[in-house]
């Protein structure tokens, strides 16, 4: 078995998991010159860069992206094999703080594979409330929506949101081929309605003045738009499932919160079953 130095596949993981030399150093014990001399070692050993050198930090490319995820798997995998070897309870929890809509429509159909791959690890799914970290939330990982966070995080998702219907409604409202036609269409909306008027007024027409009803969150107006009583502004990679199945059309490609995504953060001390869940949540998404 051809492998790595370890020491320096164990610095790649913490910097890759981190985005950061600094944040991998402070876990590590290390300088941050120390990192960066592992994770040099390692690409000169791999002939390839693993990360893009910036003057504001550094980058993961995409080798670099796909060798970190495979590197914290095995090594949360080794941590816990190793704890049970030594007579510690086989018993692992972790908790995810993320929004209803996300373990609706994204998480919960993914949940049985990781229980089935990792059955001593218990998941605890809770509400961020207003969360920004994952120290807020009290948990070891979190999900959260918007622009990219002043801290380590990975894209999960892309949060682009088009206009979208179910095919009863569309098939009972008749051809709908213009932004245009939606003037007359029943139009949900999801706390406000500044995403539908964002939206319109980008196509250049103005946002009637009344419109179809206003949900409390995502996870209410998707469920009215799934049982037809109209059209939803909605992320698409988030209702991706039930575009493929058919019960949902996206009816334009114009898009609104281009530049937002589902992110992905941890913990500042994240524990080895977080990191396993972690890994999984990536590999979800790649």
């Amino acid at each position: 078995m051809k492998l790595p130095p370890l020491a320096a596949l164990r610095a790649f993981e913490a910097a890759a998991r981190r985005q950061s030399f600094l944040h991998a150093s402070a876990e590590l014990g290390m300088t941050a010159a120390a990192v960066s001399q592992h994770v040099k070692s390692l690409e000169d050993w791999l002939g390839f860069a693993l990360f893009d050198r910036r003057p504001r930090g550094v980058q993961l490319t995409a080798q670099g992206r796909e060798l970190g995820e495979a590197c914290s798997e095995g090594l949360s995998h080794i941590a816990i094999t190793v704890e049970r070897l030594l007579g510690r309870s086989s018993e692992k929890r972790v908790s995810l703080a993320c929004q209803p809509s996300i373990v609706t429509h994204w998480l919960a159909p993914r949940l049985p594979a990781f229980r089935a791959a990792h059955p001593d690890i218990q998941v605890s799914i809770v509400y961020p409330l207003g969360a920004r970290t994952p120290e807020e939330a009290g948990a070891d990982l979190l999900i959260r929506h918007g622009l990219k966070p002043d801290r380590p995080a990975t894209a999960i998702l892309g949060a682009a949101t088009r206009p979208t219907c179910s095919t009863d409604y569309l098939q009972r409202v008749g051809p709908i081929s213009r932004p245009s036609d939606l003037l007359a269409m029943d139009l949900l909306h999801d706390e406000t309605e500044a995403a539908w008027s964002t939206w319109l007024t980008r196509q250049g027409l103005k946002p009637p003045a009344h419109t179809g009803p206003i949900f409390a969150d995502f996870n209410l107006q998707v469920s009215s738009v799934l049982a037809g009583l109209g059209i939803g502004l909605c992320p698409t990679a988030l209702v991706a499932r039930q575009i493929e199945q058919g019960d949902l059309v996206v009816l334009f490609d114009q898009a609104i919160d281009e530049d937002k995504s589902y992110w992905l953060l941890e913990a500042e001390r994240l524990s080895e079953a977080g990191r396993v869940l972690q890994a999984f949540l990536l590999r979800q998404t790649a």
